[in-house]
């Protein structure tokens, strides 16, 4: 047993010294170019030899290898820029909407305050709502539809009006919107007065629809003579219903008569543009419960529009 041990130490000294004598060999040729390249610099011949050698080959390695690293960074790049585009899109698309509706939002916020003047005229609270839809031309009717019915106080026999005059009287309501006749309409019939003389007389619609469209208002009093710009407003009904008292109508354009009529017939423009009817006001009475905010003499109707 000891000579089996003995034959194996033999065996590994030789080992064991030859790799202690490797390994201080390394460590002298290590302090040796340390302290060469320290003093004097003596490795830089070998240094730039091994550049200039190494160099061109890390170039062409980096050449090869630098369109693979930039693919992750393009794509992430073009994700980023197709997402700044979209958004820039949707900024652009806003900013012309607000361009295009600008002319609109200021043309709706002087009809708030010309329907607040109103209510202040006919003294009368007004519920504010705006022009839906027309009637079909097919059922040779005028009639509008508006955004307010029952829930805001609207119901049958009721003035309809804008800032210019009377635009008609509503005819039926659902929970949210409104029917109303309009004043053009053939079947409309309203009682009113001359501004100038008090004469009165019933004004009554020739169905049409046009810029020029007119009415026509028969005296009581067949022998009048109306002027010509004498300005026709409503006489009333009772209780208010369906037309309230003082709503300007329109003006004397013209006056008819022949010998064989016994009354006179006078040609009233209407101050309402009926083909361009957007904000307008049914008047309700006072203490009407209504699910949006009430327009009321000497209230500033602009300041409810921005609630």
């Amino acid at each position: 047993m000891a000579m089996r041990e003995k034959r194996w130490r033999d065996r590994l000294e030789p080992v064991d010294r030859s790799s202690r004598s490797t390994l201080v060999a390394l460590v002298l040729a290590c302090a040796t170019l340390i302290t060469l390249d320290h003093v004097g610099g003596a490795l830089d011949p070998a240094r730039r030899a091994v550049g200039e050698f190494v160099g061109p080959a890390e170039d062409a390695a980096n050449g090869v290898v630098a369109p693979f690293e930039a693919v992750p960074r393009w794509f992430h790049t073009r994700s980023s820029l197709e997402d700044r585009v979209t958004a820039l899109k949707a900024e652009n698309a806003l900013l012309r909407q607000q361009v295009a509706t600008t002319a609109l939002d200021r043309n709706r916020l002087a009809e708030y305050d010309g329907l607040a003047a109103t209510a202040s005229t006919v003294r009368h609270t007004l519920v504010p709502a705006h022009v839906i839809a027309h009637g079909p031309a097919q059922s040779f009717s005028q009639t509008v539809t508006i955004d307010a019915g029952t829930a805001a106080g609207v119901h049958a026999d009721l003035t309809v009006l804008n800032n210019d005059g009377l635009v008609g009287r509503v005819i039926s309501a659902t929970r949210s919107t409104a029917t109303v006749l309009l004043l053009l309409d053939r079947d409309s019939v309203v009682g009113g007065r001359l501004g100038s003389s008090m004469e009165v007389g019933f004004l009554q619609g020739r169905g049409q629809l046009s810029g020029d469209a007119t009415l026509d208002l028969k005296l009581l009093d067949g022998a009048f003579i109306a002027n010509k710009g004498d300005t026709a407003v409503t006489f009333g009904s009772e209780d208010g219903a369906p037309y309230i008292a003082g709503v300007p109508i329109g003006k004397v354009t013209a006056v008819y008569s022949s010998p064989r009529e016994t009354s006179r017939r006078v040609e009233i423009k209407p101050f309402v543009d009926f083909t361009a009817l957007d904000l307008v006001g049914v008047a309700v009475p006072s203490g009407t419960r209504s699910d949006r905010g009430l327009v009321k003499p000497g209230q500033s109707a602009a300041k409810e529009a921005g609630r």
